[in-house]
C-alpha cells in the first residue's frame, strides 16, 4: 500500500494590476473583466504619479530607449491601482492582460485586455507585475501598508468562517431550538439571509485619491 500523501497547499496569490492613463475611461469595463474572472480586488488607488514616482516604479527598465516616453506617459494623467488576488493571480493576470504591445496582441491574443483597450507598446492600457518578486516590490509601492506573503487558502477560508458565519449561524440555530419550527431548515435558510451581516463588497480597503492640482 502507497503511504498516504496530503493534497498540496493551495495559496491565494497577489499581485498588482494598473489600469494605465489611456484606458482609465474604461476602467469599470477592466475591473469588471477582473471580477468575472476570478479575481479578487482586495485594494484600489486612483492617483497621479510624478514623473520622478514613475522613474522610481520602473527602474528595471532605467536606461532603456523608451523609458523617457514610458515615464511622461505614465505621469501624464491618473491611474488606477489594484491589488488583485488569485490562485497563481501572477501568471493568470499576465494572460488576461496579453502580450506588452498592443498591436501584437490584437494579432496573437485577441480577447486579452491589451487587445481590447490597448493601441501600441506604449499605450497598452494595463500593468502586470512579472513575478513574485516584482509583485512584492510594486504592491508595497502603490500600497504601503499591504500584506503580500501568500495566504493559503484553506487557512483563509477558516478564517472567513470564524469571523464572519459562525457566529451569526450559533445565533441563528439558539432561535431554532427556541422556536422549534415545523419546517427546521426552510426556517433557518430564512433566518440567515434576514439576518445576513455580511453583505457582498466588491473591495476592501479602498483608497480613492483624486490627483492634485
Amino acid at each position: 500500500m502507497e503511504p498516504f500523501m496530503p493534497p498540496p497547499q493551495i495559496y491565494v496569490e497577489r499581485t498588482l494590476a494598473l489600469i494605465k492613463p489611456d484606458a482609465i475611461h474604461k476602467a469599470e469595463e477592466i475591473e469588471d473583466i477582473i471580477l468575472r474572472t476570478g479575481f479578487t480586488i482586495i485594494q484600489k488607488r486612483k492617483l497621479q504619479l510624478s514623473p520622478e514616482q514613475c522613474s522610481d516604479f520602473y527602474a528595471d527598465h532605467y536606461g532603456k530607449l523608451f523609458f523617457p516616453s514610458l515615464t511622461a506617459f505614465m505621469s501624464s494623467a491618473p491611474i488606477i491601482a489594484l491589488t488583485i488576488a488569485k490562485y497563481k493571480a501572477i501568471t493568470f493576470w499576465k494572460e488576461l492582460i496579453g502580450p506588452t504591445n498592443s498591436i501584437t496582441a490584437k494579432e496573437t491574443h485577441p480577447s486579452s485586455l491589451r487587445a481590447i483597450y490597448g493601441t501600441d507598446d506604449l499605450r497598452n492600457a494595463v500593468h502586470g507585475s512579472s513575478s513574485f518578486t516584482s509583485a512584492e516590490r510594486e504592491i508595497r509601492f502603490l500600497f504601503p501598508e499591504a500584506i503580500i506573503e501568500p495566504i493559503p487558502a484553506g487557512q483563509a477560508a477558516k478564517d472567513f468562517l470564524a469571523i464572519f458565519v459562525i457566529p451569526t449561524l450559533l445565533v441563528g440555530l439558539t432561535e431554532l431550538c427556541k422556536l422549534k419550527p415545523a419546517d427546521p431548515v426552510t426556517w433557518l435558510a430564512d433566518w440567515l439571509i434576514d439576518h445576513n451581516p455580511n453583505k457582498p463588497k466588491v473591495m476592501k480597503n479602498v483608497i480613492v485619491e483624486e490627483p492634485q492640482e
